[in-house]
């Protein structure tokens, strides 16, 4: 067997690009690291006046309090068909939009779409939450007044627990899938042209094309994806769902996040809160470490 062997890293000569690095280790350490000492307030009925030494410990009363709570069902159910909705739309859209995107020629064209469908992505979730809130409204809301010319409506969608998890699925795939096309536009250039003219020379139409040399040229990209977002299926979309959501939708679109904001801030039951987050966090970290194995299984995916 034949080894290669590494060059030993010239910390002399990197020195400056390592202490350009400090800044957001310390950034990550203070932010993300030390607040995990918080983690044992799960297993302690906390009292922020005696602190996390002082409160009495209860073990796992606060875990087995939330496994036997009629919520936990319904808040979990919601979170994974929520997530997993917009998994798939998020998805087969953005691959839609850079298909029929890369069939425009007009570079001045192409252009103005990806500005217009690039823009929701950098606005927040308050700010497009009151707009949302205005279009769907029943009572002059644009998206009702519309309905109304063929008859239909008016729909409360914001109120309707039948409607509201659509909504927020189509409202988060429109906010996000100009943005995320960036990634399969780049794989579209990277695809050898020398295949299309093959292709052509078969007697292959634009469909053909699409079906068999760019859709097998993307293929990996999408595999990707696909795979690394199963790391985030617990992570429904807080923001979104917190400016949109409202007790009548309880039952539909209350997700994890929101019911621990709830539950920790509003009610101050921090040990319960804290225990349900931390479940979702150990969840979450096992699905991460099986997407990233998922992605270097199938699609030749590496960190490092």
């Amino acid at each position: 067997m034949r080894y290669i062997r590494m060059k030993p890293v010239n910390w002399k000569r990197n020195w400056p690009l390592h202490l350009m690095l400090l800044p957001g280790l310390a950034m990550l350490a203070v932010f993300q690291y030390v607040p995990m000492v918080g983690i044992v307030i799960a297993f302690q009925d906390f009292v922020p006046t005696r602190g996390f030494f002082g409160s009495a410990w209860v073990g796992l009363e606060h875990f087995e309090f939330m496994l036997g709570l009629p919520d936990t069902a319904t808040i979990v159910i919601n979170t994974l068909t929520i997530a997993v909705m917009k998994i798939i739309m998020g998805l087969i859209v953005p691959v839609v939009f850079a298909l029929l995107l890369n069939e425009i020629r007009s570079h001045g064209i192409k252009r103005s779409v990806q500005t217009m469908v690039y823009f929701p992505h950098f606005l927040s979730w308050v700010i497009l939450g009151g707009i949302l809130v205005d279009v769907l409204s029943m009572n002059g809301g644009a998206v009702n007044q519309i309905l109304g010319w063929f008859g239909l409506g008016p729909y409360f969608f914001l109120g309707d627990p039948s409607l509201f998890r659509g909504v927020i699925v189509l409202t988060d795939v429109w906010k996000e899938f100009g943005f995320s096309a960036i990634i399969y536009l780049a794989a579209l250039s990277g695809i050898n042209p020398v295949l299309y003219e093959a292709a052509v020379m078969d007697g292959a139409n634009r469909w053909r094309q699409v079906w068999h040399v760019t859709l097998p040229g993307i293929a990996p990209i999408v595999v990707l994806m696909a795979t690394l977002s199963i790391g985030g299926i617990l992570n429904a979309g807080f923001d979104q769902i917190f400016n949109l959501y409202s007790p009548l939708v309880y039952k539909t679109g209350d997700i994890i996040d929101t019911w621990v904001y709830r539950a920790g801030l509003l009610d101050m039951q921090y040990g319960l809160a804290t225990a349900v987050g931390l479940f979702k966090s150990v969840v979450g970290l096992v699905l991460i470490s099986v997407s990233y194995w998922a992605a270097s299984r199938f699609a030749n995916y590496r960190i490092f």
